[in-house]
């Protein structure tokens, strides 16, 4: 899934609201996190030569594209 530009400019605050997002969503605390690590460290691996990529941790990267497929559900996660 790419990023799009809206993706560049999220800050901590909105970065907590869709971390809560996911957690509200599941049943499970837990298992949502262990997820979100997995997909990080899956994406970090990926993405490892994308240098144009860099500029947004694989933990972030893994909430935004979580929560968005949480909120868009046209959108096909890979989970």
């Amino acid at each position: 899934m790419a990023l799009t530009r809206k993706h560049l400019a999220i800050d901590n605050d909105e970065l907590m609201r869709r971390v809560e997002d996911l957690i509200n969503a599941s049943k499970n605390r837990y298992r949502i996190t262990v997820q979100v690590a997995n997909r990080a460290k899956r994406r970090r691996y990926e993405d490892h030569d994308d240098i144009e990529d860099g500029w947004m941790k694989p933990i972030r990267r893994a909430i935004v594209e979580m929560s968005d497929e949480l909120t868009e559900p046209e959108i096909i996660g890979d989970e």
